[in-house]
């Protein structure tokens, strides 16, 4: 006589298989749901309108500019590739100084609304190229000049995004600008001076967090001439740099640090007297 066979075992693992196909169908669905990209459609449409807008205006400003080797100009991504520009564009800037700047600060601008990375090489190569004063006198009025727009196009189109990026860091920086109302251009300074959070994180959360624009610009442009004092006056000596790192040691990131002290001491000592 033959065993019976044991169809619970083998019809009762399918069923089991099937229903952890579909548990984990579920929470995949459900996983894909909650990690999709935060922005709408309009969102989406307004930002590539915008981007749209900035990119022919980049293009018809370069159209305008004489002729040049295009094949040897791209944007820096080592100190190598920065050496290489400097030399291709030595002499086209000082043939051509005026569009060169035009071209220069559009870039520089484009660059910082859209957060492309690279503008710590634009700010080398001001140095080299203008030195300290001039290349100084730019690089602050083009980072704020982009942090500004930037914080126009966040606030138009910015706020599901950083949400969605940085939620604990949006929510801690939230808390602290509502502490600091009173003083907030102090503190704003202070963020700006030393590299406490990214200039770009604060770039694209200061209008969710109800700062200010004139407080954001302010401390913007104050805050922003340590830093680009130093990385302009390193471009004037390329040859010494063998890596961006090099820029920022432990005496740079001192130096930044105690400057940013001294603009929040006037919060320290108004709030010591309050206590007292």
């Amino acid at each position: 006589m033959a065993a019976p066979r044991n169809l619970t075992g083998d019809g009762g693992g399918k069923l089991l298989m099937k229903d952890e196909e579909s548990a984990a169908a579920s929470s995949s669905k459900q996983r894909t749901k909650s990690e999709r990209f935060p922005l709408s459609r309009w969102e989406i449409v307004v930002f590539f309108t915008v981007f749209l807008v900035f990119t022919t205006g980049l293009i018809c400003i370069y159209l305008t500019m004489p002729a040049a080797e295009y094949g040897k100009l791209k944007l820096p991504r080592t100190i190598s590739d920065l050496r290489l520009l400097k030399e291709n564009l030595g002499s086209y800037a000082s043939e051509y100084p005026a569009r060169f700047i035009l071209g220069y600060c559009s870039t520089y601008i484009f660059m910082q609304t859209f957060m492309i990375p690279g503008t710590i090489f634009m700010s080398l190569l001001a140095g080299a190229l203008f030195g300290v004063v001039r290349g100084f006198v730019l690089v602050v009025l083009n980072a704020t000049a982009g942090a500004c727009s930037c914080f126009f196009l966040s606030k138009l189109v910015g706020r599901p995004l950083v949400c969605w990026l940085w939620p604990e860091k949006l929510r801690f920086f939230q808390a602290e600008i509502g502490k600091r109302r009173d003083k907030l251009l102090n503190y704003m300074l202070f963020l700006r001076i030393t590299p406490t959070l990214p200039n770009l994180f604060i770039n694209l959360s200061s209008p969710i967090v109800d700062i200010p624009f004139h407080v954001f610009f302010l401390a913007t442009l104050v805050g922003l001439m340590p830093a680009s004092y130093i990385t302009v006056r390193a471009g004037l000596a390329l040859g010494d740099l063998k890596s961006v790192k090099d820029l920022y040691d432990f005496k740079t990131l001192s130096v930044l640090f105690l400057v940013g002290s001294i603009s929040i001491f006037p919060a320290l000592l108004k709030r010591k007297r309050v206590y007292e």
